[in-house]
């Protein structure tokens, strides 16, 4: 391990120490994004803060911030409330929340409370509550330079970062021991790469951190401070709403002058293990788009409004930021996968993109004398004679409004990537078959897989079986199913999805979403899904959501195979049955 882990642990101790009894309670960290010792410090206090059970939501600000400031008023009005004060403010306050608790049975007023502790960071120590000295004993500085130059290619060949734009960096607390998905040295090189990112941005734009406590289900409620932020910038957008929940926050806006929250341009965040937790207004109310023609589970959908989003056709409004995110990889593969030259990358996938869409119908061969042979049909054409969408990942939000949706459809629809880039993919018509997965799958986090007992799921079309695999495996993808439709069946009570577009992600739930094909060169084999699933001549196929918003549902879980183990041939045939080779032997033809 790159890290002291003797001085890191003699960190949380002493922080527990300081703390002693938090279970149930809930912590609220504000830092400078300029403070490195503030900031590598959250990394054992969260630790130590989840080993004693409490949430912990973490914002990292650049000197100040309008939104912190809003996000106190409301607390404070919350306070005056409970006090048994009675003004302007804690009567447009009850009137919002009474009018969504009436859905919401009294759940919706508990996000409203005020942290338990406030602990800020300033010169030398945290302050608030407790007086806690800032712990950076554990770590040290690994290849910071080349973190650095990496982090200035992504922002100029990837985000075109411009002058003054507000980003949002979002990156992974500690969890306790029992709930760490991934080895601690790999959490902990991600606030390395989370600096980086963030002082590079700082440069020339206007940069923003941000952390919250992550759930073991979807079901689980979310962190309570990071919630309340999150409802309130949803309800900021969607004020001028003529639904009762919105009037009366709009009043709410007016006199606490909640429109200092504003949404971001961008955004980057490196996840871990688990979720964020069930959006409790989304799920209850839904944010209507204003022309009323449909309506969003959450903000970050109405910021983003990505092409496969059904409900993007239906709202007129441009999207508002750009996206992209990785997993807490390790600082070499972060660096050796993105340190690359994204214009042959881009070139690339376009070959292979151009191959693909001469195809009809691709095939997959596998020669391997093993129980389970993968072996696919892949459909590209719909029944009307239109093709599908073979699209490239070349972690590309240069621009807000996708340029190519826009030409095809006349949508204006967001931009979204992943970090490594490095694919070419489509949404399958259909697929028919076995396929072998051999490598990596992603459920609630990346988990491994290997020849000796994979993942073996038939396809027969528009449905698929998982046939074989690791129990536990298997168990987890069942329970991420069976939440994702209690979720979708909560939406459709509340009525918070328009029913059409609940009757789509029914009928898309027990389909294959994707069929994809790896291109980064300098991707390597791992832990990680997002990576795993860039490495050339490797192939991935995603159980479940789309990318194409006929195929929306609520679940997208990828599973890699290994061509070149498997010594798969790949091939495809054109309406007049002419063979377009892809790889043979799991090696790319030119």
């Amino acid at each position: 391990m790159k890290y002291n882990e003797d001085e890191f642990n003699s960190a949380v101790q002493d922080y527990k120490n300081k703390i002693k009894s938090a279970k149930g309670r809930n912590f609220l960290v504000i830092f400078d994004i300029s403070s490195k010792k503030a900031f590598y410090s959250i990394a054992p206090l969260s630790r130590a803060l989840h080993e004693l059970g409490a949430d912990v939501s973490c914002i990292g600000i650049n000197k100040k911030s309008e939104g912190l400031d809003a996000l106190k008023d409301v607390w404070e009005a919350s306070e005056e409330h409970e006090k048994g004060i009675n003004n302007e403010k804690t009567a447009a306050l009850m009137g919002f929340i009474e009018e969504v608790d009436k859905k919401a049975n009294g759940e919706f007023i508990k996000i409203f409370k005020k942290p338990d502790f406030i602990i800020e960071a300033k010169e030398n120590n945290f302050t608030g509550p407790f007086s806690l000295a800032f712990h950076t004993e554990w770590f040290e500085d690994y290849r910071m330079e080349e973190l650095m130059q990496t982090s200035e290619i992504l922002w100029r060949e990837v985000y075109a970062l411009k002058k003054g734009e507000r980003v949002g960096i979002g990156f992974s607390l500690i969890p306790s021991k029992e709930l760490i998905g991934h080895p601690l040295e790999d959490y902990l090189d991600s606030y390395s790469i989370i600096w980086a990112m963030t002082q590079a941005a700082k440069k020339s734009a206007e940069p923003t951190m941000s952390a919250y406590t992550f759930r073991g289900s979807m079901l689980e409620k979310g962190e309570r401070a990071s919630e309340l932020r999150t409802t309130l910038l949803g309800c900021e957008l969607s004020k001028g709403i003529d639904e009762e929940p919105f009037i009366k926050y709009k009043r709410l806006s007016k006199l606490l002058k909640l429109d200092r929250i504003k949404p971001i341009d961008l955004s980057f965040s490196i996840s871990a293990k688990g979720y964020p937790g069930k959006h409790l207004f989304g799920e209850i109310v839904g944010y209507p788009s204003p022309n009323k023609k449909t309506r969003w589970l959450t903000p970050g959908q109405m910021i983003y409004k990505l092409d496969f989003y059904p409900q993007t056709r239906y709202d007129d409004r441009n999207p508002i930021a750009r996206v992209a995110f990785t997993e807490t990889i390790p600082i070499d593969i972060f660096i050796e996968t993105n340190l690359v030259d994204w214009s042959d990358i881009r070139a690339r996938n376009q070959r292979l993109k151009e191959k693909m869409d001469s195809c009809d119908i691709i095939y997959v061969e596998g020669k391997l004398k093993e129980k389970y042979v993968t072996k696919l049909e892949v459909g590209l054409v719909k029944p009307d004679g239109s093709r599908r969408w073979v699209r490239r990942s070349d972690t590309d939000v240069r621009e807000k409004i996708s340029r190519d949706y826009l030409k095809m459809t006349g949508i204006k629809a967001g931009c979204m990537g992943n970090i490594p880039g490095g694919e070419a993919f489509v949404t399958p018509e259909y697929i028919k078959g076995i396929f072998v997965g051999d490598v990596v799958v992603h459920v609630d986090q990346s988990y491994h897989l290997d020849e000796k007992k994979p993942l073996v799921v038939e396809c027969y079309g528009d449905s698929y079986r998982i046939i074989d695999g690791p129990d536990n495996i298997i168990d987890k993808i069942n329970k991420r199913k069976d939440d994702a439709m209690k979720l979708l069946l909560e939406s459709e009570k509340n009525k918070s999805l328009p029913q059409e577009i609940i009757e789509l992600k029914k009928k898309n739930f027990g389909r294959v979403g994707e069929f994809a094909i790896n291109t980064n060169p300098k991707a390597r084999l791992c832990e990680y899904l997002i990576v795993n699933e860039k490495i050339a001549r490797m192939m991935h196929i995603a159980l479940g959501s789309g990318f194409e918003p006929d195929r929306s549902t609520e679940y997208h879980m990828d599973i890699v195979f290994n061509a070149p183990r498997q010594k798969l041939d790949v091939y495809g045939t054109d309406k007049n049955g002419s063979r377009h080779w892809i790889l043979k032997d799991g090696g790319f033809i030119a």
